[in-house]
């Protein structure tokens, strides 16, 4: 109790706080677009149920992951070498959730461009309830290690991580929602939202094998995707708003 008094006490602690929660909401959006994504491919009965428990789930491995945080600090450590570049569990985990989310997105985009007859899919490709937890959980956990190894090298203080964590999984809780019914609201900002899970997927493969890219200059260019694309969406609005105003004068 005395260490937590003196913890909430001390500025630098509340500044490693502010930093780590931006970042982990921040690392939390990828994870939000995907629950998004998949979840609108369930009956509409269902979605709501089902981001709730990929979000909750989400929440548990990462507090699962903070209490054994000894044990992933270790996961940085290089299990076997290859073509001259030691690879660890978290670089092996990164490429297999890149490499996953690249066929998931490739998947998505080619059934959106090219969708499979009326009469076997209704016009919609649905998914099973339990497939979309599976799914989820696998993107959690790649997403969780990452987060929880991006805080453990922000600090030390185990406290300080399980407020952001709490923190940026509650802003994807409310999040969720809202997000989810934007993008089935706009069939192009599903094509924007699965370009963003390819150059995601691609970066976690990068990292995998070595290569940092820093995560700025990622979503820096979603963002200005996102603005772009928003601005389409105004001036669609628009044009539809003249459109049926012109259709009332004429009548």
């Amino acid at each position: 109790m005395d260490s937590l008094i003196q913890l909430a006490s001390d500025p630098t602690a509340w500044a490693a706080l502010a930093t780590l929660v931006v970042m982990e909401i921040v690392l939390g959006i990828d994870n939000l677009i995907f629950i998004s994504i998949l979840t609108n491919k369930l009956p509409e009965e269902h979605q709501t149920k089902a981001r709730r428990i990929g979000i909750g789930l989400a929440l548990v491995l990462r507090l699962g992951l903070l209490g054994s945080v000894a044990y992933i600090v270790q996961l940085t450590a290089p299990v076997f070498e290859m073509f001259g570049k030691g690879f660890s569990w978290r670089d092996l985990i990164l490429i297999a959730g890149g490499l996953f989310l690249l066929w998931k997105a490739t998947q998505e985009i080619h059934h959106s461009v090219d969708p499979e007859p009326e009469d076997k899919t209704g016009g919609k490709m649905q998914i099973g309830f339990a497939a979309a937890i599976g799914q989820i959980l696998v993107l959690d956990l790649v997403f969780s290690i990452d987060s929880i190894i991006t805080a453990v090298g922000m600090t030390e203080h185990v406290p300080i991580m399980v407020i952001a964590v709490l923190a940026a999984v509650t802003v994807m809780l409310l999040a969720a929602d809202p997000l989810s019914r934007f993008i089935a609201a706009n069939p192009t900002v599903v094509m924007l939202a699965l370009g963003f899970l390819i150059m995601i997927g691609m970066t976690l493969i990068a990292e995998g094998f070595g290569a940092h890219v820093p995560k700025g200059y990622i979503y820096t260019a979603m963002a200005f995707s996102a603005g772009v694309e928003t601005l389409n969406i105004i001036v669609r609005r628009r044009r539809r708003a003249k459109g049926i105003a012109g259709q009332n004068d004429h009548a």
